[in-house]
């Protein structure tokens, strides 16, 4: 086998990681400077919010098995120089999560007292956070043109208009955060519903940010409205998407269902403990917001070459990104524990909230190495066309292990808290065996491409387990 080419593979992860990792690095830098400038309101409001954000992240889970699948596609057509394919993918990749989108804003904006009642038992949170969710909610399709944008991009190589639009979204969302949340330069004092304004604004401006670079760069593919929405003749492919997006989508929902049910019991804890949560996920999500450069970097790089009819160099790739991935994230957690201190203390925390924190810091830096490698392994077989591995196992033990664990010892037994967070990830290792037996075998390579089907019988040759299992599926 020929030398693996080490210096090529890393200047193209670089040239995808590292623009997609600041983007969301900015995004969550946002985040820590609202939470930031909304600690001066006091812990209640730092929860509130945070809570909020929980409703943002089930949301998320809505749409994000279109963006997964709409992925597996993009980079696969773009391997093969399939411009109509790239078209109809993303319209209706943009459709279907739009439907999410405005499900979800109507919802928050006309139902904000229930979804905070879902959230928490304690009033004086949930009337702060009632507000800020009324106006934040209508921000939710903005979000979902801007994913699904961004997503397109990446996987047709322009990673830095994403990242210019998201430095512009967060320099404008913090200047008004300044403005509104205290009353500055002669704007009102609004506390958490500026915040909230902040976030809308701060949304507009990046959705048209990014389409105004796209139109003025002359990216074909995103700004060719008229090309988006072509599915007449083509019902083949629209069942073809919705059978690879199927998987992703009941994978995003169950689990984003299941994180809900952990976050109501958390969510069940004491006020102190709810403040430290909400900061934890600010911080999680720089976490994942670093690691989320490279997921996209395996997305693009191995499904592009299944899609191009190259599956050993997808296979190589693949397998060198997951241990690359896991590396990055456990420096950045190390990063996390030591400065936890001058972190914890800016984002508004003190005393036992403190201590609350630079436990769950302690706690998910030990998971989140091997969380990490089980969600680069996903984003792999997705995008390479095995929608199916990743999804099964990580619905059967979210519902088989995690939510028994932590429903019964935190709502039944009253467990201590950080026993109950610590059941959240029991599941992690588990999975991450499961998952590298998977990716070994290389049976998660399934092209959607002719020219990737075409390069398959040479595949199976060099890999036996991979011709076994295609054998099976054909006899079946």
């Amino acid at each position: 086998m020929a030398k693996f080419p080490w210096r090529d593979f890393l200047q193209k992860t670089a040239a995808i990681a590292i623009p997609v990792a600041l983007q969301n690095l900015l995004m969550t830098t946002g985040s820590m400077i609202d939470t930031m400038m909304i600690a001066s309101l006091g812990q209640l409001s730092v929860a509130a919010v945070g809570l909020c954000a929980q409703f943002s992240s089930l949301m998320f889970s809505g749409y994000w098995g279109f963006v997964g699948g709409g992925m597996l596609f993009f980079s696969q057509y773009y391997g093969a120089r399939d411009d109509e394919g790239i078209h109809r993918s993303f319209g209706l990749t943009l459709l279907c999560m739009l439907v999410v989108g405005l499900s979800f804003g109507l919802f928050g904006t006309l139902f904000p007292a229930q979804v905070m009642d879902l959230y928490t038992d304690k009033a004086a949170i949930a009337a702060i956070g009632e507000k800020y969710l009324r106006i934040v909610a209508l921000s939710y399709p903005l979000n979902v043109i801007a994913m699904a944008a961004s997503s397109l991009l990446r996987s047709t190589g322009r990673v830095r208009i994403p990242l210019y639009a998201g430095i512009t979204q967060v320099v404008v969302n913090c200047f008004l955060n300044y403005c509104l949340i205290g009353g500055h330069l002669g704007f009102p004092a609004l506390g958490v519903e500026g915040a909230a304004v902040a976030t809308l604004i701060s949304s507009v401006v990046n959705v048209t940010v990014v389409y105004l670079l796209a139109w003025r760069s002359g990216h074909g593919y995103l700004t060719a409205f008229s090309r988006h929405f072509r599915f007449s003749g083509h019902g083949s492919f629209v069942r073809q998407y919705f059978m690879k997006c199927f998987p992703i989508i009941c994978n995003e929902l169950l689990i984003g269902i299941g994180n809900m049910v952990i976050n109501v019991v958390l969510g069940r804890q004491s006020e102190n403990a709810i403040a430290a949560i909400a900061v934890f996920r600010t911080l999680e999500g720089l976490v994942i917001g670093f690691f989320a450069g490279f997921s996209n970097a395996a997305s693009v790089l191995v499904g592009k070459e299944v899609g191009a009819g190259h599956p050993e160099t997808a296979y190589q790739r693949a397998i060198r990104m997951v241990y690359l991935c896991m590396g990055c994230i456990g420096c950045v957690g190390l990063a996390l524990v030591a400065l936890h201190t001058p972190i914890l203390t800016a984002m508004g925390l003190s005393g036992e909230s403190l201590q609350i924190g630079y436990g769950l810091l302690l706690i998910y830096t030990v998971a989140s190495v091997i969380r990490m490698g089980n969600w680069t392994h996903n984003d792999t077989f997705r995008s390479a066309g095995d929608a199916t591995w990743g999804t099964v196992l990580e619905i059967l033990f979210m519902y088989g292990m995690v939510l028994p664990l932590v429903t019964s010892i935190g709502l039944l037994l009253h467990a201590p808290f950080f026993l109950v967070f610590a059941c959240c990830y029991m599941d992690e290792p588990v999975r991450f065996i499961f998952m590298q037996v998977h990716l070994w075998h290389g049976t998660w390579i399934r092209p959607v491409t002719e020219e990737g089907r075409a390069a398959m019988p040479a595949f199976r040759v060099d890999h036996p387990e991979s011709a076994r299992r295609w054998r099976r599926e054909k006899e079946a």
